[in-house]
């Protein structure tokens, strides 16, 4: 892809969930994206937020993105 041609972006939202670490809330939106769409670009972390369990502990990390993709 040469970055110097004029080109579009559509971007939706997609939120990520993982019980390991934002990171991996992350990898997984982003996994799950590149399943449904083409040519996937880029991402922002628009939010991220979680569940603390009884214990107090953070059982569930959230990551909302927005994922842009190529239009062709």
């Amino acid at each position: 892809m040469a970055y110097g041609d004029d080109r579009v972006y559509k971007k939706v939202e997609v939120i990520g969930i993982s019980s390991k670490s934002v990171e991996d809330a992350i990898q997984n939106a982003a996994r799950r994206a590149h399943e449904s769409l083409e040519r996937l670009s880029w991402f922002e972390v628009q939010e991220v937020r979680g569940h603390i369990n009884d214990e107090g502990l953070v059982s569930e990390y959230q990551v909302v993105l927005k994922i842009a993709f190529e239009l062709t």
